[in-house]
């Protein structure tokens, strides 16, 4: 859990997002940085014995920075107005399956799965589809899974058209085939934050997808 003295930070810095404010409150936010490190802390000590591929993370493995990078972005607000929690084998500079926590007010979703696999990876995973399809079905249709995703995201910017090059529209995994990226997500109330049963609701949410975090790593790694 946080507190809410973290989020309501969150909160006064994204209506007062520039650096004068930001040093102004430091000591503000080494709290918020304590309160955040200890609740990865606390999700790594959870699912750690549930999920032998994370055995070796620690937790600035899946912690961000607070400073935004605006090289390339219209928004040019310094600071990030959210805490990103990123789970994986992978860490957060390798590309690999995982669980993500996004927290911030009224924006709060779990989930995880790849995002925006390379194209050789792309490929492996398509073709990890194509062949193994029920497999697939198994993982989607599955209660737990069922009862948190229900489906895979889809939306235009991450779903083709046509099916890819070498795939024909009659393929029963046509519609996942057109997927860019492979994830799932569910929304929550920015309450549930700050309660006591945090930890293990966000850890159940989670485990819902490492099957289908394993048929990613299977496409990935199986020769």
């Amino acid at each position: 859990m946080l507190s809410k003295d973290t989020l309501q930070f969150l909160e006064d810095l994204k209506a007062n997002n520039n650096r004068d404010w930001f040093l102004e409150n430091k000591k503000r936010y080494e709290a918020v940085k304590k309160d955040y490190h200890q609740l990865v802390g606390s999700l790594l000590d959870a699912l750690k014995p549930l999920d032998s591929s994370l055995e070796m993370l620690e937790v600035k493995n899946c912690v961000f920075r607070i400073n935004r990078d605006v090289r390339f972005s219209k928004d040019k607000s310094p600071y990030k107005t959210n805490l990103g929690i990123w789970i994986s084998a992978g860490s957060k500079h390798t590309e690999a399956s995982g669980y993500y926590l996004h927290i911030e007010n009224g924006k709060c979703f779990v989930g995880g799965g790849m995002y925006c696999p390379q194209p050789d990876q792309l490929q492996k995973i398509r073709k990890e589809i194509h062949f193994f399809y029920d497999d697939l079905v198994e993982i989607i249709n599955d209660k737990k899974f069922q009862s948190v995703y229900q489906s895979l995201n889809r939306d235009e910017n991450s779903t083709l058209k046509n099916p890819p090059k070498g795939y024909d529209k009659e393929d029963p995994a046509v519609e996942y085939l057109k997927l860019k990226s492979f994830t799932a997500t569910q929304s929550f109330d920015t309450k549930l934050v700050t309660q006591k049963d945090f930890v293990p609701t966000m850890v159940e949410k989670m485990l819902a997808l490492k099957p289908f975090n394993n048929f990613i790593e299977r496409a990935l790694y199986t020769e």
